[in-house]
């Protein structure tokens, strides 16, 4: 292992987007004279969110029909006389204000001084570039791609080959990629031929046959496994 070019996940690796939901949520049901409904409705829209994300992940929906269609099942079902294009909207947009760190990130990229460092996010763009930018994390990485910018999602062949490009490398075996996802992350990183760290901080049981190179639970063990490699920093 000769790992030189680290591809981070944001949502959930190193942002708590339970949080960020949460609070975008509540916000903009209060902007809507709905005070009660983080607590009436969450838990419906995250069923359907659920259901929609593993079709984007599987090539069913695009992003830009998962932006609406999330909430337009939601009010449909919840019987609310809400317009759910111009609510997306304003989701996207309190998502993009949230900003939350999760435990040990800050000290994990204070010991990686010698490693390339890219953003890889099945996200919306103004919301994950606002996050990042609003957080210690600003200016940490050479490059944030995002699904709405590709066109692609993880864990698609083609966003890794567009990370690719963009980094100017070729060679696998340089490249560790890192998430909380096994569906996402690190089935896409397995897909496109590159070792994978899932950060798996609840010890969740791995019930799929997806394999990750690594598995660790804080951020601390991943310095740890770069330590134990001989580093080789090309341009």
């Amino acid at each position: 292992m000769k790992y030189d070019v680290l591809i981070f996940d944001l949502d959930d690796t190193l942002l708590d987007f339970g949080m960020t939901e949460q609070n975008a949520f509540r916000l903009l049901f209060e902007e809507y004279g709905l005070p009660n409904g983080l607590n009436d409705y969450l838990g419906t829209y995250k069923a359907i969110s659920k259901i929609l994300w593993d079709d984007l992940e599987n090539g069913r929906t695009t992003l830009s029909e998962l932006k609406v269609e999330r909430f337009k099942r939601l009010f449909i079902e919840l019987a609310l006389e809400i317009d759910p294009v111009i609510f997306g909207q304003k989701y996207i947009e309190n998502l993009g204000k949230e900003v939350h760190m999760i435990e040990g990130v800050e000290e994990m990229f204070a010991s990686l001084k010698d490693f390339r460092i890219a953003l890889l996010t099945n996200g919306f763009k103004d919301a994950q570039h606002n996050r990042v930018n609003g957080s210690a994390l600003k200016n940490l990485f050479e490059i944030i791609i995002t699904s709405e910018e590709t066109g692609f999602q993880k864990p698609q062949k083609e966003i890794f080959a567009y990370a690719f490009e963009k980094l100017q490398i070729s060679d696998p075996a340089r490249v560790l990629m890192i998430g909380d996802s096994l569906t996402s992350d690190i089935q896409g990183g397995n897909n496109f031929g590159i070792d994978t760290c899932w950060f798996n901080p609840t010890r969740k049981l791995n019930k799929t046959d997806i394999q990750p190179t690594f598995e660790i639970h804080t951020w601390n063990k991943l310095a740890e496994i770069l330590k134990k490699q001989p580093i080789t920093v090309n341009a």
